[in-house]
């Protein structure tokens, strides 16, 4: 069944909060050649965006990035999934996982959760083909390859995705999320990009400790991050240099690239989203 996903994923994604996609974007996005809308932020489990995003739209997939599973009820999304599929079969993909104890109360042993959350969701009827699990760390990229379609990593550079793949093995959908810039301007590109990393990413010690096992330091991690962070996690140039920058996921093993454009607060995103989908050569 990852294959059905790849096939229907294709090479690019959009990746995006919930609330700022509308059903025209994401109909204009199905037009300029994406293949798939990540829909971050957590949304709720009745997954009501879902369903009109899917309604607006007729091949595009909409993938949850992700549904939180300390404030999403297991036996409601499995509900909202079981609706949601009958109405557009094939084209929801349940991306659930565990989210980060500085934003949870009640954050309990995260592996132990997350297994006890698919088994009821299995259990409630989501095939797991249909679902991926968030996943850094090497026992979640184990748990989302035996359970569940493959994994949804966010915040890794190039250098973690042949990591993920050779832990998934060759079988297992990877969809990796990489946030992006159009601007030629080196320095006023990492500007853009340091305002979103730096919080609340570089104060949540899932990222950081998945960073420092990949090498950086704690100077790279200090503050607003350095440059060379920066530069691995948030792809910048003119359009060619940023398709280039994000292919280079599809060849460390990445199947799938969702990508999270940043512009200055306020910027249409739509101009950018079809500047750089005739640089990855996307169609329809």
């Amino acid at each position: 069944m990852a294959q059905h996903w790849r096939e229907r994923l294709g090479r690019f994604g959009v990746w995006r909060g919930f609330g700022l996609v509308t059903p025209d974007l994401a109909a204009e996005l199905e037009q300029l050649g994406y293949g798939a809308v990540w829909l971050g932020a957590s949304p709720p489990a009745d997954l009501g965006v879902v369903s009109e995003l899917l309604g607006a739209t007729t091949t595009l997939v909409v993938a949850t990035g992700i549904v939180n599973m300390w404030g999403s009820d297991p036996h409601e999304v499995a509900a909202s999934f079981a609706r949601i599929s009958a109405a557009h079969p094939g084209r929801f993909l349940l991306g659930v996982g565990i989210g980060h104890p500085e934003a949870t109360k009640e954050y309990a042993n995260p592996y132990e959760t997350a297994v006890a959350y698919l088994d009821t969701l299995l259990a409630d009827g989501v095939p797991g083909d249909d679902m991926v699990l968030a996943a850094l760390g090497r026992k979640m990229l184990r748990l989302a390859a035996d359970r569940t379609a493959g994994a949804h990593p966010y915040l890794v550079p190039v250098g973690y995705t042949g990591h993920a793949r050779e832990i998934l093995g060759h079988g297992p959908l990877l969809a990796t999320e990489h946030k992006a810039v159009l601007e030629a301007d080196p320095q006023a590109a990492r500007e853009i990009g340091r305002v979103r990393v730096e919080r609340p990413y570089l104060g949540l010690v899932n990222y950081t400790a998945n960073l420092r096992r990949l090498g950086w330091t704690d100077a790279d991690l200090a503050g607003r991050g350095s440059d060379a962070l920066i530069d691995a996690l948030v792809a910048h140039g003119d359009p060619a240099d940023v398709a280039a920058q994000l292919t280079e996921h599809l060849s460390a093993g990445a199947d799938h690239v969702c990508v999270q454009l940043l512009a200055p607060s306020g910027a249409d995103p739509v101009d950018g989203y079809r500047r750089l989908a005739a640089a990855l050569a996307l169609s329809p």
